[in-house]
């Protein structure tokens, strides 16, 4: 499945492989009943424009930006190039309007090469979402069209200091003025904040309502007077995203940048997780598969009492559990992507996507230091950095715990007591 692409011929963008007409997030594949895990030809050439892309623009810099921690300003650009970015919106406004699960093989591919990298790509998609999810024509024109005719990013501001799984409880508030809105309050760990050129907001509209109806959502312009920008913060993983504290004082929006209704935030939000969830998931088997591939290639390369470590069977089990963990964490991604792109409910699986895929990435990555033994706690062999990064993947779009409480809520509605 994971064959090498060669490098005789120039990546084409991915404009030059899309070329029918699709509604976002539609499966470009016919959703029947059949079951199939076969991709079509054409995301089989976004697949491997993706996976080209990874392994000649990221992996040899990766490293050099895990240690640096800058921003991969070079790298986003080029990706905006080759149309790796803004892969979910409308065609009407300028971009591929790729279905879920193209989207999902991008995200798998690019994270392969860096996840810290992927996040900073996959962060634009979320903060996109809720604007194709329930902006205005204007608004949609306005804040996505800008997106596809020059490489800028974007940031979802949710979580808080004080409300990060917990939505429900966040402080920061709308006050109503006129035909304006001024917000106040403070967001936490908002990736791409520092070179974001427009935020998505959630803000407490109306305290009176219960919090899944008195909240709105707002784009507001990075440039707006008022917000003040904290320092990077030094993560143990990704290090090269950029996430920061933002507060808000005073920031006025006028009224045309409000998603929706006054009070419809909470559930814009939810709806916007049932897209951009299979896409951390799938960046998560990313993870996986490449903690994966460095292991057994070690694993044939190392050799102990006079065999290769491979042959024992302690390290092959080890390698056998790694690559059941991908596949069965790949398949459940496919399946959310395929769910939302046939128009049905994905949220179940969109969290049970999340689940298992994250306990992967970590378990892989834990497997993979294992194998490499004490080069693996070394910087000088790609482990030690899918380590780090892994822990991530259980706690950032929900934690683990969050999934299964999901999860779990959903049961007794499948299997309803006699």
């Amino acid at each position: 499945m994971f064959s090498r692409i060669a490098r005789s011929s120039p990546l084409r963008p991915l404009r030059a492989l899309t070329r029918l007409p699709k509604r976002a997030f539609a499966s470009e594949a016919d959703p029947g009943p059949q079951v199939s895990f076969g991709l079509s030809e054409e995301q089989q050439g976004i697949q491997d424009l993706a996976r080209r892309f990874a392994r000649e623009e990221i992996v040899p810099v990766a490293a050099e930006y895990d240690q640096s921690m800058a921003y991969p300003w070079p790298i986003l650009k080029k990706a905006h190039e080759a149309g790796l970015l803004n892969l979910h919106v409308p065609e009407k406004y300028g971009g591929p309007g790729l279905g879920l699960l193209s989207c999902a093989l991008v995200s798998e591919e690019i994270a392969y090469g860096c996840t810290g990298i992927q996040t900073a790509m996959e962060a634009i998609g979320l903060a996109e979402a809720p604007v194709i999810v329930a902006g205005s024509e204007e608004l949609k024109m306005k804040y996505l069209g800008r997106m596809v005719e020059e490489p800028l990013v974007v940031a979802y501001g949710v979580t808080e200091p004080g409300a990060g799984s917990d939505v429900a409880g966040i402080r920061t508030t709308a006050r109503k003025e006129g035909d304006k809105w001024v917000l106040n309050g403070t967001k936490m760990w908002i990736t791409n904040a520092g070179h974001a050129n427009w935020f998505f907001v959630l803000a407490r509209s109306d305290a009176s309502a219960k919090p899944t109806q008195g909240m709105t959502g707002f784009v507001v312009d990075a440039d707006s007077e008022g917000i003040h920008l904290g320092k990077k913060e030094i993560n143990m993983g990704q290090r090269c995203s950029d996430t920061r504290m933002v507060t808000f004082e005073n920031v006025v929006v006028p009224e045309e940048n409000v998603l929706g209704r006054p009070g419809e935030g909470f559930k814009i939000a939810m709806k916007a997780f049932d897209i951009t969830r299979p896409l951390v998931s799938s960046a998560a088997v990313g993870l996986s598969q490449r903690a994966l591939e460095e292991a057994v290639r070690y694993a044939q390369e190392r050799r102990t009492m006079g065999k290769a470590i491979i042959e024992h069977q302690a390290v092959a089990f080890m390698l056998a559990d790694m690559a059941i963990q991908t596949e069965a964490a790949r398949n459940l991604v496919w399946k959310s992507a395929w769910t939302k792109d046939a128009g049905l409910p994905n949220t179940f699986y969109a969290s049970m996507a999340k689940a298992l895929a994250s306990r992967a990435a970590v378990e892989n990555a834990n497997l993979a230091v294992q194998v490499f033994g004490g080069a693996g706690f070394n910087t000088e062999y790609p482990v030690e950095k899918l380590f780090r990064d892994s822990k991530i993947f259980e706690l950032y779009e929900g934690t683990s715990q969050i999934q299964r409480m999901i999860i779990s809520r959903t049961l007794p509605s499948l299997y309803p007591a006699a």
